[in-house]
């Protein structure tokens, strides 16, 4: 079964390490990626989207509400907004925050994984709370591919060490390293 999404949760740190896995990441893998990063709820809307823009080859774009999910494109999750995955398109939500946060990975991942079952692919890099460990536990619950960014290196170890504590990881990876491996599942799964 070809992978339909690839879902990523950062907080603490996590700019960095997410512009450094997607310029890692080789044109070839058109799956979608959405990206739930920490952010405070008053940072710039767009900001996050055009740091990553000028980072990354790939577009890049804010998701709203009832946007269509494209191959070969990013998403970034909008700032105090809960991003949720349906069957070919987003919603938002101002629900409760989850972990303090709003966006949470929990909130993406779980709805991911809901709609694409085992087409998911989860990455959880650097971050200072537990939010994502129970969503990569349900992407991996569902069929999908759990991935975590080795804790030595992460800025804030505290969400990768949580992650790898909920769920039976498939790889737990240096950031730089994590790229290649989505390469290499994403070509064994055409």
């Amino acid at each position: 079964m070809p992978y339909e999404l690839i879902c990523v949760g950062a907080s603490w740190g996590g700019l960095d390490a997410a512009s450094r896995l997607l310029a890692d990441l080789p044109g070839e893998v058109d799956v979608p990626i959405v990206i739930a990063q920490h952010r405070h709820s008053t940072s710039t809307p767009h900001g996050l989207a055009e740091l990553l823009h000028l980072r990354v080859k790939r577009p890049v774009h804010d998701a709203e509400d009832k946007m269509a999910i494209e191959r070969g494109r990013v998403y970034v999750a909008p700032p105090d907004y809960h991003l949720l995955v349906e069957r070919g398109s987003f919603a938002l939500s101002v629900d409760e925050r989850v972990m303090y946060a709003r966006p949470s990975i929990d909130v993406l991942f779980e709805t991911a994984s809901l709609a694409y079952g085992a087409g998911v692919i989860g990455v959880i890099l650097t971050g200072a709370n537990e939010d994502g460990a129970a969503g990569l536990a349900a992407v991996k619950d569902r069929g999908g591919v759990a991935i975590v960014q080795a804790p030595h290196e992460a800025v804030r170890r505290t969400m990768p060490d949580a992650a790898i504590a909920a769920t039976a990881a498939d790889a737990v990876l240096p950031v730089e390293e994590i790229g290649g491996f989505l390469y290499g599942l994403c070509l064994e799964s055409i």
